[in-house]
């Protein structure tokens, strides 16, 4: 009985000898008592006591133990309650328990195992355990089918429901609902059965399940920012699937129940939140360092193009016709000798910002740097049908800064020499996927280097080919120099230098003009002509390289025997 039988019947004192009767009886009478600790109770001496039913029926009763329940903050009774919070008190147990030891096989329930942690199997939500309401019970009629409690136990109780506040509580939740409340009788009648059939709940020691929360964390919280989002996401619903899955075998098969949610409610989404935010981090650093490194080399319309295109970074190269750029700083062995290595660098940090800032303005690709030579092209990654005519005005903003740049205050002043070429060449990712090294390579890239180191010879500038301006449609100032036969290569190459920092058109008319006349001479084999031309040049212009140089040369091609096929093109001993 779930009902405390404390107080006789006062009215009818007959009810209660024919119930006392009837407990003795039947023999296997359980009755409940109410547990009151030292804080609830008022007496002489405050100690906690039971509040039992009267000596008529604890007499013939088999048995009697207490009722209390240790519910939950929510209301739930999670826990199994089989003695009395106060450890002096356990010579009382639960009146589960007596019940359970009325029906269990001899020996199986040992006192001592009163105090063993045992947890709540609920068997399903409110009603699952059958019963009837006792006017039912009791009547003569069919409401009530023959045989229904044959050979069972029964518990006896009320269902109250609480309406007020302060009122005794004796209706909870369970885990399988929340807004509906089972009697306490029911729970008294589910503890009797995990006590009798052993199929309560258990856990893990608190050190075992702090271990495995904590080696989750760290797996979860280590293992998912390896992955993309898109990975990390299917791999944590997947964890999540495999810990529900553990977590039902361990309860259904194991009755173990361990703290499960924690795992897939809190630490795989935080892991994974954490994952997805290390990743955008990561992602966005990296995206940041690549473009900070891009922009060495490319204009910042093509870094954004190539960050956005990842195929572009991917091993593998093209063919490309392609408009190449080949410079470097005149006698820089020579100033690396007068500075110290930190005064050089900051020399060429400042060189490189006003240089190479050209280059990127035209949409240029800075293919590489190295030391004081600068290597770029046109019209790769990105297409451009105006190539040839980017280059040139890079050229152009280039020597005009160069000059700005040596009559700074205190700046060392710096010749730049530059070989422009337009051809075919194979460009493209050489490295890897992990090392982006965008490169170009061929014959013409080469040829391009040449021409860049034909200026020394020469007294030039900029140096180009032909084929560099062949779509060239601005008005630029030109003048042939001749045609060399590069070392190394079969085939002579006309060159054409741009005329940069000399005047207009109109104030280099003379001097370009006598020069063009000399090198028809030249070409003719008239030496004495081409000579007096030379000469006529250098009075007009009397810095002027390419006159010195054909001077030169036609004191070597009047001591040879010169084929008739020769056109004036001159054979290059040095690279």
């Amino acid at each position: 009985f779930d009902i405390d039988f404390t107080d006789p019947n006062e009215f009818k004192p007959e009810g209660d000898e024919r119930f006392a009767q009837a407990i003795k009886a039947n023999g296997r009478v359980i009755l409940s008592a109410d547990y009151l600790s030292a804080d609830s109770t008022v007496g002489a001496e405050g100690a906690s006591r039971m509040s039992r039913a009267i000596d008529m029926f604890i007499d013939p009763a088999a048995g009697w133990g207490f009722d209390n329940f240790k519910p939950d903050q929510d209301f739930i009774v999670r826990r199994h309650m089989h003695v009395p919070p106060n450890p002096d008190d356990d010579n009382f147990s639960s009146m589960t328990w007596e019940a359970a030891n009325l029906v269990a096989p001899p020996g199986s329930m040992k006192p001592g195992d009163r105090r063993l942690e045992r947890w709540f199997n609920y068997y399903g939500p409110p009603g699952t355990i059958p019963g009837v309401s006792i006017y039912l019970a009791l009547a003569t009629n069919d409401d009530c089918p023959p045989g229904f409690f044959s050979n069972k136990v029964v518990f006896v109780g009320g269902a109250v429901k609480t309406h007020f506040s302060g009122e005794r509580k004796d209706e909870y939740r369970t885990p399988y609902t929340k807004n509906r409340f089972i009697p306490g009788m029911e729970i008294q009648a589910t503890q009797f059965l995990n006590l009798l059939h052993r199929d309560w709940l258990t856990r893990f020691s608190p050190r075992t399940e702090f271990l495995v929360v904590v080696f989750a964390g760290l797996l979860f919280g280590i293992g998912l920012p390896r992955f993309r989002p898109l990975t990390a996401t299917g791999v944590a619903l997947v964890c999540a699937a495999l810990v529900t899955g553990l977590a039902y075998y361990l309860f259904w098969q194991k009755r173990i129940w361990f703290p499960w949610l924690v795992l897939v409610g809190a630490q795989i989404p935080i892991a994974l939140l954490w994952s997805i935010l290390y990743n955008s981090l990561s992602a966005y650093v990296q995206n940041r360092l690549l473009e900070q490194s891009l922009g060495l080399y490319l204009s910042p319309k093509q870094v954004q193009r190539i960050l956005k295109e990842p195929g572009l970074r991917q091993p593998g190269g093209s063919k490309q016709v392609v408009s190449i750029l080949f410079s470097d700083i005149a006698g820089f062995s020579r100033i690396s000798e007068q500075l110290d290595p930190q005064e050089l660098v900051q020399l060429l940090n400042a060189y490189y910002e006003t240089t190479i800032r050209c280059i990127h303005k035209t949409d240029g690709t800075i293919v590489d740097i190295i030391g004081d030579a600068i290597f770029a092209i046109w019209n790769a990654p990105e297409l451009q049908p105006d190539h040839q005519e980017r280059m040139l005005q890079a050229v152009q903003m280039f020597q005009k800064n160069v000059t700005q740049f040596n009559g700074k205050a205190g700046s060392m002043a710096l010749q730049t020499r530059v070989g422009l070429h337009t051809g075919e060449v194979v460009v493209g990712n050489v490295g890897s996927t992990e090392h982006f090294d965008y490169a170009a390579i061929g014959d013409n890239v080469n040829l391009a280097s040449r021409l860049e180191g034909l200026n020394k010879q020469l007294s030039t500038e900029v140096l180009m080919t032909r084929a560099a301006i062949s779509s060239v449609k601005g008005d630029w100032l030109l003048r042939p120099v001749g045609f060399f036969q590069f070392k190394g290569l079969e085939n002579y190459v006309e060159v054409i230098e741009l005329v940069v920092n000399a005047g207009s058109a109109d104030e280099t008319r003379a001097w370009r003009e006598a020069f063009a006349a000399a090198l028809v001479e030249f070409g003719k084999k008239n030496f004495d002509a081409a000579e007096a031309g030379f000469k006529r040049t250098l009075k007009l212009r009397p810095e002027d390289g390419p006159s010195k140089f054909y001077l030169k040369q036609v004191g070597e091609m009047r001591a040879h025997e010169l084929p008739e096929a020769w056109n004036g093109g001159v054979s290059l001993k040095e690279k």
